[in-house]
């Protein structure tokens, strides 16, 4: 997939534009909540290196929130990798081109649903 059509498919399904927070680097674009502002996803270019995969240049990837108890068995799949940047035990990084559409949309949705607001709990009168 290409970072336009990820753009796209964000939108389309929730609604969100996303927005380039850091000056030193335009091409990473975070999208987030509108009412809470918490990021689902953060997609940027990074140095293939950084990720452990072979050869020189860059490589369009996504960080996304994930559940820690499925982190380790995502990691075998193909386009998965420990987050780069953020905490390992909670965001993973996806290679947008190695990893399947559908497969990737799902992942945003998580991401989407683990860091939405919280319902606020009512308390109960004492009886």
């Amino acid at each position: 997939m290409e970072r336009a059509e990820l753009f796209d498919l964000i939108r389309e399904t929730y609604g969100i534009e996303g927005d380039n927070p850091f000056e030193g680097s335009p091409d990473a674009t975070v999208f987030r909540h509108t009412n809470n502002r918490k990021w689902f996803a953060l997609v940027m270019e990074i140095k293939r290196q950084s990720l452990g995969i072979s050869g020189e240049g860059t490589i369009d990837a996504v960080n996304l929130k994930c559940d820690y108890i499925l982190i380790h068995s995502l990691l075998n799949e193909k386009g998965i990798y420990p987050a780069y940047h953020m905490n390992k035990a909670h965001w993973i990084t996806v290679v947008l081109n190695e990893c399947d559409r559908d497969r990737l949309m799902g992942l945003v949705d998580v991401s989407y649903e683990l860091t939405k607001q919280k319902s606020k709990r009512t308390k109960k009168s004492p009886l």
